[in-house]
């Protein structure tokens, strides 16, 4: 299996896993943080697609480093699995460790 492919599925499964067993932040219930994810993806989809796009691409992927997959327009499936990965664990450590509220 690609690499590429291979560590993003590792990174969601991580993630997801270290928030159901040890953070335990609830933010998978949270309808904010759905809400953050679709306004992530919606600009991931303009941005990536411009980046990736195959007719005049800035950023290229070796093919064999990946699944192939290009959903839509050209990104690589696997960039919103890494995106998803990133971002969670980073909500996750900003309730769990940073974010302190007033008392």
């Amino acid at each position: 299996m690609p690499e590429y492919t291979v560590l993003t599925l590792i990174g969601i499964v991580a993630v997801v896993v270290w928030e159901l067993a040890w953070a335990r932040t609830g933010i998978f219930s949270s309808a904010r943080y759905w809400l953050t994810m679709a306004i992530v993806f919606f600009f991931q989809i303009w941005v990536d697609g411009w980046l990736t796009k195959l007719s005049a691409p800035i950023v290229m992927y070796e093919p064999t480093e990946f699944s192939g997959i290009r959903f839509p327009w050209d990104i690589p499936i696997e960039d919103f699995g890494f995106g998803f990965a990133m971002i969670t664990f980073t909500i996750i450590c900003w309730i769990k460790f940073g974010h302190r509220e007033a008392r």
